[in-house]
């Protein structure tokens, strides 16, 4: 239901009472719902809160204009009328005219006419801050048409056949099945075609995202760097990938026989992923790469980079796509599509500034990440020269012909809100939440000094929300040898540090980060991600200050209930309720120092540095790993004997959710310490049940063993 917000004292003539009165009630009879305001000063901040508030309409005698001078800036062409009469003054200043300012007279005594101004003003503000793909849906979706084609369950008539579908349709409502419509609405234009309302969406997101061009696909930011991939490499070239990739990519290098070079990222003793160094970008480091390489013998024609990381660690992308000497520079952005709308991402984000001659850049983002889209939406954003009908054939090999319209549309409407200054304003509001946040656990920690307490991983003082640059001498990262200017940290990822290392080595006590995480989940609280002694919260568009205080008092509570060292089944019951025969009589406490203790046993900081630093030997490129494993020319060993042996899969970790193993690596006596890791991480799944960790390309044995698929050179 839209809102009006009605203004004016508490006393007027019986004049102006009855014709507000006359307004309010034809108002309220065609379905508005009128809120009656009679504190000026609250005026602003109601409607900045209440987003389905649709127009204001106050006394103009008694009420000060300048109350609403803020409007503008927060509700651009919000329709606000003044009701007057023939014999007042009207005396407007500079900032009158920047709002979307109309008068009514209640002299006159014609509230029909009033209200004929009002709806149409308030259709035309609708109207406007639609945007073209979603407006026409909606408009299409209202005539109710009658269709002969797909989808089948036609407006989702086809659901109330039978109760269970029923109970699916009444949860989600009409609108979601009525939008749901065939591409054969030939209104609707074409997303694989980009015509119609489609190309107006796409135009429309490439002007609100700094782009040239602009790509929605409909299946994640995994489809789009894979579409941006095959686009730029092909059989036989070189490419630079972060080895901090996201697995999207490896399965690029799964489907195109390209040989990759890998820029090594660095991590901190808390396993933090940090940046690649800024020497990796050179031309002496690339070629010193490619000149060791066994098979690539091309300069890369393609480069991936991560940015920002999963622990939100931006670079200074205007001096990398500067001076990294590379055509088609891809930036990996699925956690950060918000950096075009507030000034502190400034040359951190692929689309920032201008086009750079020779070169073209894409961003890829995942809109739904970390804005407003639905799950799967996401966008590729193209600055510089590229050939459209060759990338539209990559577009078109990933995308449905049968695309989920209310998916497209969230993607637009995500884009609208960011649009102007109300983006600006939307992102601020999450960056001051995270601050707070911040400044929050900062002062407990403070007043907790003689005990144990959460510590945010950031600079000592945090006076504002900014991107906070990785200092070369700054001891708070934890990142020896970083470079100045290079690497800087997003204030909305707020990662928290929990009891267990001392500087860079474990520390004779802890709190593993699964366990707290554990408790969290049991109280509705999900985290992102879980280090050994970290936990990563994204403070997105959707944390209020109410949700970020309620982590808060349950982080709190947590601390209460360790410290008191409860019995398992109290502090996590869900894992008790699992497990109640091993947790019997286990108390919290001596759950945290088993955990803890097995990671001072694989000694935990050289692993988590070794595990990704010193890579796997290059067997042969992922492509061809994969093609043995389609051909069923491997074999499944256990895990402890994998030295020596080609790895036909992917082992991934999750979290982090990044590539230890690619297809096609072989893990040697240099590169042991991966196993390592990986027994550690069996080990705490074994013997703490309920916090195994999920690692993609590895199955359990009925011997309870964990196997991996290799090549088998017998089979061939």
């Amino acid at each position: 239901m839209h809102h009006i917000i009605f203004a004016y004292p508490e006393k007027i003539t019986a004049d102006q009472l009855s014709y507000f009165n006359g307004l309010q009630k034809k108002l309220e009879k065609i379905g508005y719902e009128i809120l009656i305001n009679h504190c000026y000063k609250d005026i602003v901040a109601c409607a900045v809160s209440n987003t389905r508030i649709v127009s204001i309409i106050f006394d103009w005698k008694n009420s000060p204009i300048d109350m609403l001078d803020d409007l503008a800036e927060y509700k651009p062409n919000l329709p606000v009328f003044a009701i007057s009469s023939q014999h007042e003054d009207i005396d407007l200043d500079l900032n009158s005219f920047k709002l979307n300012l109309d008068f009514l007279q209640f002299d006159i005594g014609l509230p029909d006419q009033g209200v004929c101004r009002i709806t149409q003003g308030i259709d035309e503000y609708i109207k406007n801050i639609l945007p073209p793909f979603t407006k026409q849906l909606m408009k299409f979706v209202s005539k109710n048409d009658y269709a002969f084609c797909t989808p089948g369950h036609q407006a989702g008539l086809g659901f109330q056949k039978t109760p269970v579908g029923t109970l699916f349709y009444d949860f989600y409502g009409p609108n979601i099945f009525r939008s749901d419509i065939s591409i054969s609405m030939t209104e609707m234009g074409s997303l694989l075609e980009h015509s119609g309302p489609h190309k107006e969406a796409e135009e429309f997101i490439a002007e609100t995202f700094n782009a040239d061009r602009s790509f929605i696909v409909t299946n994640g930011t995994s489809t789009s760097n894979k579409i941006v991939g095959m686009y730029a490499a092909s059989d036989g070239d070189t490419i630079l990938m972060d080895r901090n990739c996201h697995k999207s990519l490896t399965h690029f290098m799964m489907m195109v026989d390209v040989h990759p070079i890998y820029l090594k990222p660095t991590r901190n003793a808390y396993g933090i992923i940090g940046g690649i160094p800024a020497s990796e970008f050179t031309k002496e480091s690339i070629q010193a790469k490619l000149d060791m390489h066994p098979t690539a013998t091309q300069w890369p024609v393609y480069a991936v980079i991560t940015n920002s990381t999963y622990d939100g660690i931006f670079y200074n992308v205007d001096k990398i796509k500067k001076e990294l000497d590379i055509k088609h520079i891809h930036f990996d952005s699925a956690w950060v599509p918000y950096t075009n709308f507030h000034p502190i991402y400034a040359g951190k984000y692929g689309m920032c500034g201008r086009s750079i001659e020779g070169k073209t850049i894409y961003e890829t983002q995942s809109t739904h990440k970390l804005i407003a889209a639905f799950s799967q939406g996401s966008m590729i954003h193209i600055k510089g020269a590229y050939d459209e009908s060759r990338f539209n054939e990559a577009f078109m090999m990933h995308t449905s012909t049968s695309p989920f319209y209310p998916l497209v549309a969230s993607c637009e409407v995500s884009g609208a809100m960011m649009k102007g200054r109300v983006g600006y304003h939307v992102i601020n509001e999450a960056i001051l939440c995270a601050m707070d946040f911040r400044k929050e656990i900062t002062k407990l920690a403070k007043e907790n000094k003689h005990t144990w307490y959460y510590h945010a991983w950031q600079p000592k003082y945090i006076d504002k929300g900014e991107v906070w640059e990785l200092e070369p001498k700054a001891d708070w990262h934890g990142f020896p040898n970083i470079d100045k200017n290079h690497l800087y940290l997003d204030p909305v990822k707020v990662t928290l540090l929990l009891p267990g290392m001392k500087g860079d080595v474990i520390d004779d006590v802890g709190i593993p980060a699964s366990i707290v995480a554990a408790y969290l989940e049991d109280h509705g609280i999900v985290v992102e991600k879980t280090g050994p002694y970290t936990l990563l919260f994204l403070f997105s568009l959707g944390i209020t200050r109410a949700k970020s205080m309620r982590l808060l008092a349950v982080l709190n509570t947590f601390k209460q209930l360790f410290d008191e060292n409860k019995k398992v089944k109290d502090v996590l019951p869900s894992i008790y309720e699992e497990y109640p025969n091993f947790y019997k009589n286990m108390r919290i406490q001596a759950l945290a120092k088993k955990q803890h203790d097995l990671m001072k046993q694989f000694n935990l900081p050289e692993v988590l540095d070794h595990a990704f630093d010193q890579l796997p030997k290059f067997v042969m490129t992922p492509h061809q790993a994969y093609q043995r494993l389609v051909r069923n020319q491997i074999k499944a060993i256990p895990v402890d004997d994998l030295i020596g042996h080609t790895a036909a899969v992917m082992v991934l970790p999750y979290p982090p959710g990044i590539p230890l193993i690619m297809p096609g690596e072989s893990v040697t006596q240099e590169s042991k310490v991966i196993l390592d890791y990986l027994k550690l991480l069996e080990a705490i799944g074994s013997q703490c049940p309920g916090f195994e960790t999920e690692i993609h390309g590895l199955e359990k044995g009925d011997d309870g063993r964990l196997y991996i698929r290799v090549i088998d050179e017998l089979k061939q």
